[in-house]
């Protein structure tokens, strides 16, 4: 299945995700932290490499903007990714993305929410590493370590995927994966995954 062409009009929109957020956006995110008791903060890795990519992964920031108990603080720019653990050329290329977000649900609510938005917009689990319409992966939570297997935290291999790091480091150039170091210092050493900076494409922050 060939992932459908994004509608060129999503190019043209000015880019508030990038860094640094303008101070009006970052005003009115904190001021709705203020509604949340005691937030945590979490990171979240978006792909899709079905349908329209671009429409998936925007959906899927929309979707958390409305959960209850969850703010999105900070959306990346969007990346173009070779599939992983597959053979080059048999799936499409994925498009990637971060999400930062502050959240009152616990670990777990994070990981069944992020999994009803994967099947709203049709996710497939039946064969791993097969194309995805969505995937989305919780990549850090208040730097809690665990290595519960329904939820291992940090994410296991997210120290290991320049998809992940990479527009990561765009909006949180200090960030630090818990337990594997700075994000910044782990970059080098993931310079021969190309992922390509799809400046043409956006993901708008929600209000």
């Amino acid at each position: 299945m060939s992932p459908s062409t994004p509608p060129p009009d999503g190019a043209s929109a000015p880019d508030p995700t990038v860094q640094p957020v303008p101070a009006s956006v970052v005003h009115q995110v904190d001021a709705a932290d203020t509604t949340l008791h005691n937030p945590k903060y979490a990171v979240l890795s978006l792909g899709s490499n079905l349908g329209n990519r671009l429409e998936n992964l925007q959906g899927a920031v929309d979707a958390f903007a409305d959960t209850p108990g969850l703010r999105v603080k900070a959306v990346s720019p969007v990346y173009e990714t070779e599939p992983w653990g597959v053979e080059p050329g048999t799936q499409a290329a994925y498009f990637n993305a971060v999400v930062v977000i502050r959240t009152t649900l616990p670990p777990a609510s994070l990981l069944e929410r992020s999994h009803a938005i994967e099947e709203a917009f049709a996710r497939v689990r039946d064969t791993r590493w097969g194309p995805r319409t969505l995937d989305i992966d919780i990549v850090s939570y208040q730097g809690v370590v665990s290595d519960d297997p329904a939820l291992t935290l940090p994410h296991p291999r997210a120290h290991e995927r320049a998809f992940v790091l990479v527009p990561w480091h765009d909006v949180e150039p200090g960030a630090e994966v818990p337990g594997r170091g700075r994000v910044a210092e782990l970059l080098p050493g993931l310079a021969d995954q190309g992922v390509t900076h799809r400046g043409d494409l956006t993901l708008v922050l929600p209000d």
